[in-house]
């Protein structure tokens, strides 16, 4: 019969599913919204720096969980720097994104939010000089890794 196949790949789904939700930052114990830890980040870019903590919460949709972005851009120079996000889902990935700017010396919010978050969407965030495109950008770091607590 042909439904042995069906069954292994069904049970291969489950599996990675199964494994899918046991690395989720909830799973990790790393929500911050929920009584868990918030995760730091930071990343920077000539006389740019971002940084600051994300976390997971409920989500507004009910289902699942949201991922929560914050921290500042600082830049002590006199150009314009960005900070930009790109989502990827399911292995798609996305625009890039532009969330925070700041020209000449100072300060500026960073705040992001995914809702929903799902355990198969990653996040990238670097800083860019300029406020038009991600041509001239520092390394990027992951939103979306999460430390496992014993």
């Amino acid at each position: 019969m042909k439904k042995r196949p069906v069954l292994r790949v069904f049970s291969a789904t489950a599996a990675v599913c199964a494994l899918a939700g046991a690395a989720s930052p909830a799973a990790a114990g790393s929500s911050g919204g929920t009584g868990g830890t918030a995760v730091e980040w930071s990343a920077a870019h000539g006389t740019s720096a971002a940084a600051g903590t994300r976390w997971t919460e409920p989500s507004g949709t009910g289902l699942g969980s949201a991922l929560v972005v914050r921290g500042e851009l600082r830049t002590s120079g006199a150009e314009c720097f960005s900070v930009w996000v790109r989502w990827t889902y399911d292995f798609v990935p996305g625009p890039q994104r532009r969330y925070a700017t700041q020209c000449g010396p100072g300060a500026a919010p960073v705040e992001v939010r995914l809702d929903p978050y799902r355990p198969t969407t990653t996040g990238r965030l670097t800083v860019c000089r300029g406020t038009a495109d991600t041509s001239d950008c520092g390394p990027a770091v992951s939103l979306t890794s999460w430390p496992v607590r014993g």
